[in-house]
């Protein structure tokens, strides 16, 4: 008798579990998408901010220029 009561309460949370599992089952595709996704953009905003540190160096060296120039002028 102890061990139907046993059984019955052990299938009874494999049920529970099973039911609170499902939505989330049901959600991993979009979700591997989503993770997809925020890597692409990941490594884009990476690849900017690679672009952005080169231009900064461009025009840090531009600016030097100009005040050499601008000194040799006399002003």
């Amino acid at each position: 008798m102890v061990t139907w009561i046993v059984l019955a309460v052990v299938f009874l949370a494999l049920v529970v579990l099973a039911l609170a599992v499902r939505p989330v089952l049901t959600r991993l595709p979009g979700l591997r998408r989503a993770a997809l996704t925020l890597q692409r953009q990941a490594a884009q905003a990476q690849a900017l901010t690679a672009s952005a540190e080169a231009l900064q160096q461009k025009l840090d060296t531009a600016q030097r220029r100009v005040a050499v120039i601008n000194a040799k002028r006399g002003g």
